[in-house]
């Protein structure tokens, strides 16, 4: 019994046996590996990594003071900016939602409608919204048109994902007890799935409102218009003053959407 005992005051713990530290070495040799073969293979010029710290110190020195030359029509870029993600947003309600009843595994007519509305989501959030304005400025030409489209089929991904997911997370007892009584499907769509998705619905509408109002400050850099053209005029021109302006409108932007997104969480949810 003591020698039992001395043996186990002896051992030593290990968190891992020897196979297991093993195959975790291998794997952090691995990851290594991986992560010197692509910083090589994306060939830096490491002069201009290292000389950086001074470009950014005179970037800022030539951005100070800010300008409040055309503020005008910075606030006026602004509201259009707001304006795009706003109207993008509601757009992608009346097309989100349809897709996400057919993505959903509890609601869609078959299996073709299942992987169709799957494909259509898929193929919305793979491609960035940079993209899909690049790809309406070609169509439409540049202006406001190309932004509220390239968010809007960028946000179809986002709502239409979530919100099948929330149809499938459903409480299916009332929609079967309304099958039961005979409700048509329209009946069953509104009294049995809609009240239970729609917490859902209003916090998935409102937070993609608060993301597609940070990606629209950006599409005025591919001519899709809002604050991101006057971004480009003022970088191509070298007005550093009014880039500084312009960047920290666009951080007071952020900063309201963020403000009033948290309120209405709070006064819907």
């Amino acid at each position: 019994m003591v020698d039992h005992a001395q043996k186990l005051a002896d051992h030593v713990w290990q968190r891992y046996d020897t196979k297991e530290r093993l195959i975790r070495f291998a794997v952090l040799l691995i990851t290594l590996v991986v992560v010197v073969w692509a910083v090589r293979d994306i060939d830096i010029f490491w002069p201009w990594v290292w000389d950086a710290p001074n470009q950014i110190s005179g970037l800022g020195a030539r951005m100070w003071p800010p300008s409040a030359t055309g503020l005008g029509n910075i606030v006026n870029a602004l509201i259009e900016t707001v304006h795009i993600a706003t109207l993008a947003t509601f757009l992608t309600i009346f097309l989100a939602l349809p897709v996400a009843y057919i993505a959903a595994q509890n609601t869609t007519p078959n299996r073709a409608c299942l992987w169709l509305g799957r494909f259509i989501l898929v193929s919305s959030r793979s491609v960035n919204t940079i993209i899909w304005a690049l790809l309406f400025v070609a169509i439409f030409g540049p202006g406001v048109l190309a932004g509220i489209l390239a968010i809007m089929f960028r946000s179809i991904g986002f709502i239409g994902k979530l919100m099948g997911e929330a149809i499938e997370e459903i409480d299916k007892r009332p929609v079967e007890a309304m099958e039961a009584t005979g409700a048509s499907k329209a009946k069953v769509i509104v009294y049995a799935i809609v009240p239970q998705v729609m917490p859902a619905f209003f916090a998935i509408v409102i937070l993609r409102w608060d993301i597609n109002i940070r990606e629209s400050t950006v599409l005025g850099l591919v001519g899709a218009g809002g604050i991101g053209m006057i971004l480009q005029g003022a970088i191509d021109t070298f007005a550093w003053p009014t880039v500084a302006t312009i960047l920290i409108a666009i951080i007071v932007l952020v900063l309201i959407g963020e403000a009033i997104t948290s309120l209405l969480r709070r006064k819907v949810l």
